[in-house]
């Protein structure tokens, strides 16, 4: 069994494509699969935790619309697929996209040549899918309308969030609530582009709050770090700048509260039954997060230009006091993401 997996990073699209494929990854390889990730990733230090988990990675440098991504990859795909063929007699390999620029035509194509397919999607924003199997792991995606090939299998909804092997170590964990929050995670995404971080950490330096303890998680390819560095300094309370820390469900273990993006690490917030303060920093997170603030699984606080800092810390000094309300979002938060994603999707693979 051969998985490709197609998906990119850079400073403006972050890394959480590539961050929730190796979830896919992992399990594929602990069921003896072989994994080839095809990707133009910018970061070395992801480009690094790709190789030390023992994928293979191929460096594609052109994107798709430029005509190189595809043929690129419909040259390695089909290659070592006839000669996996000439072997096996059967075709086992599959092709995960995950990304927003690849389009039905770059689907069909994949198609066409006789390559199992799996399409990540968020937004339903294609006029057309071509896919053996569509995932949407989102909250709201049972509600969309997804014009697919008839013989497509849909999998909606967050029965099939990808959680990476170091948050399933934590599936037994107990949050325990305490009577007032001390420890803040604050992590915006691996980009950032707009800095909504400092944002943060300037409203948290408003709090007369001297015995808070605040990390803040940044990517390796985060422009602002010495920014957010010389913000930090002054603070009257415990302020940690991490970059690229190598155990986020430790951090979130960690932490009372989180103030965050709406990417899909929401997902693995609620997992751990992480109270969040969640700020919109992508238009394709909106839906998604206010769905997730209308099912009592996080506070939504907006989309992070209409944020002001004062307004924000009323919002986080309100969540630091108030025990029964953190209590009822980590409760909710549980209840919407199980761990056993991963598991319901390779079933639907090794179907196929």
């Amino acid at each position: 069994m051969h998985l490709y997996i197609r998906a990119d990073a850079d400073g403006k699209i972050g890394a959480g494509h590539i961050m929730r494929c190796i979830a896919l990854a992992q399990a594929w390889q602990d069921h003896g699969g072989k994994v080839t990730f095809l990707s133009h990733c910018e970061s070395d230090a992801l480009r690094e935790r790709i190789s030390k988990e023992g994928f293979e990675f191929i460096y594609l440098e052109k994107v798709h619309p430029d005509p190189f991504d595809l043929y690129r990859t419909l040259s390695l795909l089909t290659t070592k697929t006839n000669k996996t063929n000439q072997t096996n007699k059967t075709n086992s390999t599959w092709l995960t996209l995950d990304g927003y620029h690849f389009t039905p035509d770059y689907q069909k194509a994949i198609r066409d040549v006789g390559i199992h397919l799996l399409v990540i999607d968020d937004m339903n924003h294609l006029p057309n899918y071509h896919a053996d199997i569509l995932l949407n792991q989102n909250i709201h995606a049972p509600d969309l309308k997804y014009n697919c090939d008839e013989d497509t299998t849909l999998l909606l909804g967050t029965q099939y969030v990808l959680l990476r092997r170091e948050f399933l170590k934590y599936r037994d964990f107990k949050r325990q609530i305490p009577e007032r929050v001390k420890n803040i995670l604050v992590t915006l995404g691996g980009g950032d582009p707009d800095n909504v971080t400092l944002k943060v950490i300037e409203a948290l330096k408003l709090l007369d709050e001297p015995d808070i303890s605040v990390r803040i998680v940044v990517g390796p390819a985060n422009p602002h770090q010495e920014t957010l560095y010389k913000a930090i300094a002054p603070a009257h309370f415990e302020a940690e700048l991490l970059i690229n820390p190598p155990n986020m469900p430790e951090l979130m273990a960690w932490a009372d509260l989180a103030v965050s993006g709406g990417g899909g690490t929401s997902l693995e917030r609620c997992f751990m039954s992480l109270p969040s303060l969640v700020i919109t920093i992508a238009e394709n997170q909106i839906e998604a997060t206010c769905e997730l603030g209308v099912r009592g699984g996080i506070i939504y606080v907006g989309w992070h230009e209409d944020i002001i800092e004062e307004s924000l810390r009323s919002i986080v000094k309100s969540a630091l006091i108030n025990n029964e309300l953190i209590k009822n979002i980590s409760l909710m938060a549980k209840s919407i993401a199980d761990g056993k994603g991963v598991d319901r999707i390779l079933g639907k693979m090794f179907k196929n």
